[in-house]
């Protein structure tokens, strides 16, 4: 992938050694450059009008005004990263349509990623769609055949409550049964509808329509209770705010 165009980004972050860690992880990547670092929004807002950058890290938790507060007055608004030691605030956060959430202390590896993703979004942006006129309509599968031991079996994607991963296996949880197969996420993912399942943790993946409640970032359906996790929450919680 070409690196041509960088994000110029910000950091407002009132612990010093926060900012520096954030620092450390804005140099080693290539497409970003730190335009400013800053310990509070307030000082921080005149040069965001005069910058405008791409990105802004900013944590929640500060003196003068909270990073949740601050979002609101933000125009324009960058695309921003919020970073936190608290894990509670995930859900209002999405409301506010930030890009990612990371909660401290936070690695290089799980930094990257989020960052990563960003870039090559908002690089497929600067480039016009070319390929949608000619997308083929996709149709739903009713139903899946699943590897289970010896057999394969029949399974009506309706009757999906959740999929597990299960180390080398899948166990997919319907009303009925539990039915354990060698069938990946990756392929799983393939053949369901997107519109209807979401992958919410490296382990689980759940039919949207099943779910019985959300609370602290973990989604109930009947009387199991998954968990959303970093990586997954910010397009969960999207897909969520299309069905409001």
């Amino acid at each position: 992938m070409s690196m041509k165009v960088k994000l110029s980004c910000y950091i407002i972050d009132d612990e010093p050694l926060a900012q520096e860690i954030l620092e450390e992880y804005v140099a080693k990547v290539p497409f970003l450059e730190l335009k400013g670092s800053f310990m509070s929004p307030m000082e921080a807002a005149e040069n965001l009008k005069r910058d405008k950058p791409d990105l802004l890290f900013l944590d929640i938790n500060m003196p003068d005004l909270d990073g949740l507060s601050f979002i609101p007055l933000l125009n324009p608004k960058p695309m921003i990263i919020l970073t936190t030691a608290y894990d509670q605030y995930a859900l209002k956060a999405f409301e506010l349509e930030v890009k990612d959430y990371l909660v401290k202390p936070f690695s290089f590896e799980r930094f990257y990623k989020g960052v990563l993703r960003l870039y090559q979004e908002h690089s497929a942006s600067q480039v016009p769609a070319k390929k949608e006129a000619a997308a083929e309509p996709k149709n739903d599968p009713e139903y899946l055949f699943l590897k289970v031991g010896h057999r394969i079996q029949k399974v009506a994607t309706k009757d999906i409550l959740f999929i597990e991963g299960m180390k080398d296996y899948l166990r997919v949880h319907t009303a009925q049964e539990k039915i354990m197969t060698l069938t990946s996420f990756a392929k799983l993912e393939e053949l369901l509808p997107p519109q209807n399942f979401a992958r919410v943790h490296r382990s689980f993946m759940v039919a949207i329509d099943k779910i019985d409640h959300i609370e602290k970032n973990r989604i109930t359906i009947m009387d199991q209770m998954i968990p959303i996790s970093d990586t997954y929450a910010e397009a969960f919680y999207k897909m969520l705010k299309g069905f409001q």
